[in-house]
């Protein structure tokens, strides 16, 4: 399968590693304006000289010949690219969320069913061991029916601070809202699970940490220079690892992928440079963040089923904890397994999910990521779209929700999940 990348981030970047090493896709033409990453990944992918473009509008504009086109472009950069793939009639692989408000999603949604575009949603949760052997479990009766569900998404202290303090996700007015940046995820798996429609939301919700009221005393704008740096977890010299320039101190491997966010393909002397001179070594009490750093979300569907999805800084960095109520029994998801505990007769019976080890540089979220894109190659090169389970039908739904737990959070109102454009 030929393969367009538009947009050679750290996702863009990975689905294209992962498209690749599934031996039946090669990258034909990339997209990428950082010149760095653009030569880089063309270079490891073998992608030929002229199907490199420093953007995407003259990428598409090249007429390449292709059978699928992954767009992973900035969150607010989605619709324009995915108007002319749809033109050119190229099968979409599009990165979460599809629009970062109410009226870009029903553009895109009007947009798709206007002209067919087969469309496939990065919802890559869906595509992972553990929730395939979750449905298996459901499906088979294990706690009846689902009455409630509790779901953690343990953001991490430090991935919080490298994302949504420092990073592009900061902002609202400059990215999304933090829920729809990092948890449009997980109320999307949460629908899947459930198998009912969202039907209305409240939320809670707000920015207390990180503010300039909350340093300790003595810290200074930049932590390469800061005196409180030695006693603060949020220390981007402890973070990335670079110690000083004249010392030894190694990058933990847990984060290297972020360093290189940092400072790409670059060395000690040149990342503690970047942490002197950039955004990701700024205090974290000091920067232009707004994004809440935790928030609550409760959901009630169609069918009566509830769910409440937290989602917050504070924890350390981790595989997301679920515990689903049924009437028969009980499940629990945590560190690699899912325990069902019997009501009738008081066992439990624990189940060790498969682990799944990233074969490629960017490759996240327990292995969702490659079945994800093993599943959209896979339809492209057979036309068996079955094994495709997060189309842009449902993704908008997800994404609805989203928008209706912002307003609820804002409003302090209970919202009910609506449509972004009448039914055709």
């Amino acid at each position: 399968m030929r393969l367009l990348i538009a947009g050679a981030g750290a996702r863009g970047s990975a689905y294209a590693r992962l498209a690749a090493a599934t031996g039946r896709a090669v990258v034909v033409g990339l997209a990428e304006p950082r010149r760095p990453l653009r030569e880089g990944l063309a270079a490891e992918l073998g992608v030929p000289a002229d199907g490199t473009f420093e953007d995407w509008q003259a990428m598409l504009a090249a007429g390449l010949p292709a059978d699928g086109i992954i767009i992973a472009t900035p969150d607010r950069e989605h619709l324009a690219p995915f108007a002319a793939a749809a033109a050119h009639g190229y099968p979409i692989l599009l990165e979460k969320p599809v629009a970062v408000d109410p009226a870009g999603c029903g553009e895109l949604e009007r947009l798709a069913r206007r002209s067919g575009a087969s469309a496939v949603v990065c919802h890559v949760l869906r595509y992972t061991r553990l929730t395939e052997l979750l449905r298996q479990l459901l499906s088979g009766g294990a706690v009846g029916r689902i009455i409630s569900v509790q779901h953690l998404e343990p953001v991490g202290f430090w991935h919080f601070a490298h994302s949504y303090v420092r990073g592009n996700w900061r902002r609202e007015d400059q990215s999304s809202p933090f829920l729809l940046a990092k948890c449009t995820h997980d109320v999307d798996w949460l629908s899947f699970i459930i198998g009912s429609r969202p039907a209305r939301v409240s939320s809670f919700g707000r920015l207390t940490h990180f503010r300039p009221g909350e340093a300790p005393e003595g810290a200074s704008g930049r932590c390469t220079d800061c005196p409180a740096e030695p006693g603060c977890p949020y220390s981007a010299v402890r973070i990335y690892g670079p110690g000083r320039p004249e010392g030894n101190t190694e990058t933990d491997p847990a984060r290297a992928y972020f360093a290189d966010v940092v400072d790409p393909g670059g060395n000690r002397e040149s990342l503690w440079h970047a942490l002197a001179t950039g955004p990701y070594g700024r205090c974290v009490y000091s920067s232009d963040n707004d994004v809440v750093d935790h928030q609550v979300v409760n959901i009630e569907y169609e069918d009566g089923t509830t769910a409440a999805l937290t989602a917050t800084a504070f924890t350390a960095a981790g595989p997301r904890r679920t515990r689903i109520f049924g009437s028969h029994g009980e499940i629990s998801i945590e560190a690699g397994t899912i325990s069902v505990y019997d009501f009738l007769t008081g066992t439990t019976t624990v189940h060790e999910v498969p682990t799944t080890e990233p074969s490629v540089k960017g490759e996240k979220h327990e292995g969702g990521d490659r079945g994800l894109v093993e599943a959209w190659v896979a339809a492209l090169g057979t036309g068996d779209w079955s094994g495709i389970v997060s189309g842009l039908e449902e993704s908008l739904v997800s994404h609805a929700v989203v928008f209706a737990a912002e307003e609820a959070r804002r409003s302090g109102a209970v919202v009910p999940v609506r449509p972004f454009s009448p039914p055709a």
